[in-house]
This record gives structure tokens, C-alpha cells and sequence, in this order.
């Protein structure tokens, strides 16, 4: 070929001088032209028809080769793969430059074929989230490690061609390396140990809702990778976390609550010790009209009768209120909470539902509702939260109940004006 070229240019009159470098210079133009114009039609071409094909094709898994630039790469295989040909046979292979091109070439394509074999492991990964109905398989940390030793042996292939040496030449060098690459790469090895074992022990998957306070993470779960775990906070934020950090230390997950079919809520309402009193009678016929503690009231009136009777009868003493046993607001308004909280339709019956009285403090006695929502949307969560709430402090000053505030401003308002009055 190259005997064709120099017979070429000397029947167009050049220079015997300028031969040798004419020459050449046409060769690198023609392998310039053929490896662009393989190029051009590659990608304006064949990726236009390869596209429509897939977009014509009732299979998925062609158009997510196609998104993930799986054609696309392959198609850049062609240049490197022309020029790697075409160099031997224009340019003479002994001179510095076919040498130069040829190297190029074969570490173009060592990249390339690397590239591609990434945007397929790319694409089972994506299938695989896809289709897979186990999560928990770290599927995407082990072809993250498939990517550096994909990369790694590019990287090997790429200086043995630069070197002129054999590829296992730097491979036995890499035993001295050994201490040096296991520093290097610690951050990948730890994230690697713990991708099996956060799959192995089903610690957290893809979809999960963790709260891990020390990295300011708190929102849904998506990615696991092979160095970092990526949250996206409900401000719609993305916190990375190393992957290592999920089995070094702590962290919440609210997988078992989004299972169970409930969301629990637990607040207290705190009444002023001051309000609470035993009840007489004209009180206890005011709270006939509350439906929800008719039967309470009357089952607790007959046990009262009774054990009043008995007691008055076997001691001898008067049935006064501080002698006997009596009801008092705070117990009635207890029953009614919890019959209220049974009765409510938002409420998951089957799980624990309860009232109970806290140690009293500076503040008053605290009264805690433990008891889970049906819904578990946090919108909803928070409205049902917020309405038995509300409905529970317009109700306390029916059963003569205070709920504890400190003072304010209107309060201080309010007790000058009655002194001065």
C-alpha cells in the first residue's frame, strides 16, 4: 500500500526528498477519513436504526440497552478498531509513529471494551431492580466491584502496551504493591464487607425509610452502593452515608412500621393537678348526655353503690366522699379517651390502644395516648393526629379538666383587670 502511495505522488511530480513525509502525511489523512467517517455513520446511522428498532420492539430490556449507551459505546469501538488495522498497512510498523498509533489504538480499545462492559452490568442492574422480588441481594455493590476489576485489568492491559510488556510482568509486581493497594482501596474494601452484610442480615434495602441523626439522614433509602448509601430526605435533599457506617454503628428503620399496617402515635396531654376533683351527683347526670361513657358510668355507679353499701354497713361509718370511693373527672376523662380512641375509625384496632397517667411533674399530670393510626401516609398520620387532639382539648373543660399552659400575656391581662375590679 504504501508502495502504491510514494508510485502515486512521484507520477505527481513530487520531490524524491519530500516523499517519505508526503507519504505519511496522506496516510495519516486517509486513516483520519475512513476512521470519522466510520464513526460519523456509526452514530447518524446505525444508532438511528438501531433506535427505531428498539422503539418498534415490544421488549424492554433493548431499550434499556439503548438508554444506557450500550450501542453507543460499542459504535466507538469501530475508529479504534480501524485504525489498529489500517496503521500496519500504510505506515510503515517500524517507524515511532505507526508504533504511536498502534498503541493508541489497542489502549483506546482496552478503554472502550471497558466502557462497554460497564453500561452492561449497568443494565442488569437496572432489569434486575426492575424484576427482582428479593431486595436485598447486594447486587449493585457486586457489580461496582466488577467495574473496578473491569477498569483495573483496562488500566494493566493499557500500560503493558506502553511498556511493550506482558501483562502478568505487572502482575507479579503487584504483590510488593499489596500493602500500598489495600490502603488505597480501604474505603471499597470496608464498603464491600458490609454490602454482605447488610444483605446477609436484611439490615436495609432500596425503598426503606432510615434515620441515621449523626449524618443528618432521614427520608427513603435509594441506592446502596458499593462505597456510599444515598437517602433522600423528605426535603427532597440527597445525604450520602458510607456504606460501613450502617454496620459500624446505629441507625432506625421504619420497615417494620410501614409492614405492620399501622403508625403509632404517642402524646400526652398534661392537666393541671389543680382541676382534678371527685364528682357529686348533679355532676355525674351532666355526663348522661356523652354517649361514649354511659355504660362506664353506669357499670361504675353500681360498683360504687355496692362497695359503699358493704363498707358502710361492716364499718359502721358514714358514705362521705373522702371515706368511700367515688369518681373523680380525671378517671372519667380517661375512660372516655379510651373509648373514643376504640370507636374512632381511623384508629388500628388490633394493635395496642391505651391511656395512662405519667408521674406528675412541675407541669401537671401528663395523661399519654399510645395507640396507631390505620393510615400510615404521614399527611393523613398528622391530620388524624392533629383532629383526635383537637377534639380531646375542646372536650377536657367539659369533665372540668384544665390542660396546663404557662402563663401568657392575656393570662396576666386578665388577673389585673379582675384586682382592679
Amino acid at each position: 500500500m504504501q508502495e502504491i502511495i510514494n508510485s502515486w505522488l512521484t507520477a505527481q511530480g513530487v520531490h524524491e526528498s519530500y516523499l517519505t513525509l508526503s507519504s505519511v502525511l496522506i496516510a495519516c489523512l486517509f486513516i483520519f477519513m475512513l476512521c470519522s467517517i466510520s464513526f460519523y455513520i456509526a452514530k447518524n446511522y446505525v444508532l438511528v436504526l438501531i433506535h427505531k428498532l428498539t422503539k418498534a420492539s415490544k421488549n424492554t430490556w433493548d431499550d434499556v440497552l439503548f438508554d444506557h449507551q450500550v450501542f453507543s459505546r460499542i459504535s466507538l469501538l469501530i475508529p479504534f478498531i480501524l485504525l489498529l488495522l489500517l496503521t500496519p498497512l500504510l505506515l510503515d510498523e517500524s517507524s515511532l509513529l505507526a508504533t504511536v498509533l498502534i498503541v493508541f489504538a489497542k489502549i483506546g480499545l482496552c478503554f472502550q471494551i471497558a466502557r462497554t462492559i460497564s453500561s452492561v452490568l449497568n443494565v442488569i442492574n437496572k432489569l434486575y431492580r426492575q424484576t427482582a422480588s428479593e431486595r436485598y441481594l447486594p447486587l449493585n455493590s457486586t457489580l461496582q466491584v466488577i467495574k473496578l476489576v473491569v477498569y483495573l485489568v483496562a488500566t494493566i492491559l493499557a500500560v503493558s502496551q506502553i511498556l511493550d510488556r506482558s501483562p502478568l510482568y505487572l502482575l507479579s509486581g503487584l504483590g510488593a504493591l499489596t500493602a500500598v493497594l489495600i490502603l488505597v482501596f480501604q474505603d471499597t474494601i470496608k464498603g464491600l464487607v458490609a454490602s454482605i452484610q447488610i444483605s446477609a442480615n436484611k439490615m436495609v434495602a432500596p425503598g426503606d425509610w432510615i434515620e441515621l441523626p449523626k449524618y443528618g439522614a432521614d427520608g427513603d433509602v435509594i441506592e446502596i452502593g458499593l462505597n456510599t448509601v444515598k437517602v433522600k430526605n423528605f426535603d427532597n435533599t440527597i445525604t450520602t452515608v458510607p456504606t460501613y457506617a450502617l454496620t459500624s454503628g446505629s441507625f432506625k428503620n421504619w420497615r417494620g412500621m410501614l409492614s405492620s399496617g399501622g403508625r403509632r402515635i404517642k402524646r400526652a396531654i398534661v392537666i393541671d393537678v389543680g382541676s382534678i376533683r371527685f364528682y357529686n351527683q348533679a355532676q355525674l347526670d351532666k355526663l348522661t348526655s356523652v354517649t361514649l361513657i354511659t355504660d362506664y358510668l353506669v357499670a361504675k355507679k353500681a360498683e360504687i353503690l355496692k362497695q359503699t353499701g358493704e363498707l358502710v354497713i361492716d364499718s359502721a361509718i358514714t358514705a362521705s366522699t373522702i371515706n368511700t370511693r367515688q369518681l373523680t373527672n380525671i378517671g372519667t376523662f380517661r375512660a372516655y379517651i379510651t373509648a373514643y380512641l376504640k370507636q374512632h375509625p381511623k384508629v388500628h384496632h388490633d394493635m395496642t390502644c391505651m391511656v395512662r397517667q405519667l408521674p406528675a411533674n412541675e407541669v401537671g399530670l401528663p395523661l399519654e395516648l399510645y395507640f396507631f393510626s390505620s393510615d400510615q401516609n404521614w399527611v393523613n398520620y398528622e391530620t388524624i393526629q392533629a383532629d383526635i387532639f383537637d377534639h380531646l382539648y375542646a372536650a377536657a373543660p367539659l369533665f372540668g379538666l384544665r390542660v396546663f399552659q404557662h402563663p401568657s400575656g392575656y393570662d396576666w391581662q386578665k388577673a389585673t383587670t379582675n384586682a382592679d375590679a
